[in-house]
This record gives C-alpha cells, sequence and structure tokens, in this order.
C-alpha cells in the first residue's frame, strides 16, 4: 500500500450486527487524507476533513472519541477491543473485521 510520509493516524470503528470494521485515516504532510477500509482499499482523498465526512457517512466513528458507555451500545467493551497492529498494511487488512462475542 503506501509508505508515504504522514502527519497524524487515528482509527475509527464501524459495528454492523455482531462484526467490528477498522478503518485508518492518516493524514499526509501535504494535508490529504487517506482512508485504509477493512477490505483493504485505499481512498485518498483532498484533506483530512474531506476523509473524515466520508467516514462519518459511511457509519464510522473515531475509536479515540468514545467511552465505555459508547461502545457498550455498540457490543462491546473497550477492555476488549483495541486498534490492530501489524508490520504492513497487507497483514493490517486481515486483522480489520472482528466477530465481536455475546452482547456486553
Amino acid at each position: 500500500m503506501t509508505n508515504d510520509a504522514y502527519s497524524s493516524q487515528s482509527w475509527w470503528i464501524a459495528v454492523l450486527g455482531r462484526t467490528l470494521h477498522w478503518a485508518r485515516l492518516r493524514e499526509h504532510e501535504a494535508g490529504t487524507g487517506e482512508v485504509l477500509d477493512h477490505d483493504g482499499n485505499l481512498h485518498t482523498y483532498d484533506s483530512l476533513d474531506t476523509a473524515r465526512s466520508m467516514l462519518l457517512d459511511a457509519g464510522y466513528v473515531e475509536f479515540d472519541g468514545i467511552d465505555e458507555d459508547d461502545a457498550l451500545e455498540r457490543g462491546f467493551s473497550l477492555d476488549e477491543v483495541a486498534p490492530p497492529r501489524a508490520g504492513d498494511d497487507d497483514t493490517l487488512v486481515g486483522l480489520m473485521t472482528v466477530a465481536l462475542g455475546r452482547r456486553a
């Protein structure tokens, strides 16, 4: 995928039924936004604001912006879920869809 320098990164989630989907948002030094979705698609936007708007329109929320009550409403606990980590984007994509257990 990309190895370009970026100035910030955030993680976003969407919960569909009992499945949690991650998306990674990066702001590049040029001010553009880039989203890697759970299907491995890389979307580039003219600005970080546009990228955020697209994520919100698709039903995602920023992971750092939710509290335990928000998480429980979505069917998981913050103690049980953390942004995926991997050495490369190809491996990362395989970790970006998570089947949730029973209702928290």
